[in-house]
């Protein structure tokens, strides 16, 4: 399994208005796999003693600099916490504590120090979750699968789970057809499914609570519509699997709903470059770096699509979005768009992260505006 603990929008709008005279953000490739853990764990090393490279340069308080290489070299030696890993590991680090996110998508390795945390990398799991759960659901049959984007199938264990419909709900079968007071036909048989789907959605509350992974319904008719009648959980996909899963294997199931995902995702980012492309011919859209720096700090950007790779170091005014690029990386600037980035998000504007060959024109951003600026 993977195990991730993306930020909340909530989380991403504290992270974003921090401010401290030390922050670190590493962000590094991790196996889910913990036997071969050792060499993440040498490599956020490794990555620490860049930070610390940078705060030496920089004459940073020297006793602030040890407190925070002490949270650092503390979760270095943590076994369990690696036993427990995703995709990507993000560590974002103050002299008073280190915070980890683990994220289902391949991120690049960076390192960046600064009076701010750098967040781009995180908004791509947010924004295109590549991990999921498929609800195989049957009048005979329950199961709960993990998909990711690299790994076999896993299915979950989940507490709770009745194993079909007719047990659930204390009887031999859902489709007695003889008269029973409203229980009888297939008015009955209804009933009963609807009985059954609550106890589902019931129990995987425990699994799905306080989560927003995507869940991929996979049943046929009337089951599938019985269930979404009766769910809770606000992340069930739109479009699910057709057809009854029972006699589809678990890598079948996966296969079809990564492609499904996919679909999901190119199809928001072309409806997305269709609507830049119109607010474009009416002022109210840019790719340039500093016109979006601009409109971001004056709370004026809708959407945005970032590159969350790139890292461009300088920093932006804080009371006009003026943009000073810097040549080099250095403690006392930061990612110029990540920077926008942020701002976007504390004025209420939404952030797709992408990587480059998605944005128009190959560019670093792309905003679209509120109003014309």
């Amino acid at each position: 399994m993977l195990y991730v603990d993306i930020p909340s929008l909530a989380d991403l709008k504290s992270l974003a208005a921090h401010r401290d005279d030390i922050c670190v953000s590493i962000y590094l490739p991790t196996t889910p796999v913990s036997r071969e853990a050792v060499g993440d764990r040498i490599e956020l090393k490794n990555l620490a003693k860049e930070a610390l490279r940078q705060l030496q340069i920089a004459n940073a308080d020297k006793r602030r600099v040890a407190a925070l290489m002490e949270h650092l070299d503390d979760l270095v030696d943590d076994d369990e916490f690696w036993r427990f890993q995703a995709r990507s590991l993000a560590v974002l680090a103050t002299p008073e504590n280190a915070r980890t996110f683990r994220v289902p998508n391949a991120l690049v390795t960076i390192v960046e120090v600064s009076d701010r945390f750098h967040l781009k990398p995180l908004l791509r799991a947010i924004a295109f979750p590549n991990t999921c759960f498929v609800l195989a659901l049957a009048e005979n049959a329950v199961r709960v699968i993990q998909v990711s984007a690299d790994l076999p199938p896993a299915v979950v264990r989940v507490d709770g789970m009745p194993k079909d419909a007719a047990s659930a709900v204390g009887r031999a079968t859902v489709n007695d057809r003889s008269p029973s007071g409203r229980i009888q036909g297939s008015e009955g048989q209804k009933v009963l499914l609807r009985q059954f789907a609550r106890k589902i959605d019931h129990a995987l509350r425990g699994l799905l609570t306080g989560s927003d992974i995507p869940l991929v319904l996979a049943a046929s008719e009337p089951l599938a519509s019985i269930y979404r009648s009766v769910n809770t959980y606000t992340h069930l996909a739109t479009v699910g699997i057709d057809g009854s899963p029972v006699h589809s294997t678990d890598t079948q199931l996966a296969d079809r709903t990564r492609a499904l995902l996919d679909g999901l995702n190119r199809d928001e980012i072309a409806q997305w470059k269709k609507v830049f492309a119109v607010r474009e011919n009416e002022g109210r859209a840019t790719t340039d770096i500093a016109h979006a720096a601009r409109a971001a700090t004056y709370g004026a950007v809708e959407t945005m699509l970032v590159d969350i790779d790139e890292v461009i170091p300088g920093t932006v005014d804080e009371k006009e979005g003026a943009v000073t690029f810097a040549k080099t990386a250095n403690a006392s600037d930061y990612g110029v768009v990540d920077e926008i980035a942020s701002r976007v998000i504390r004025s209420g504007g939404r952030i797709l992260g992408v990587r480059k060959a998605d944005i128009p024109g190959g560019k670093s951003l792309a905003a679209i505006l509120r109003y014309a600026m």
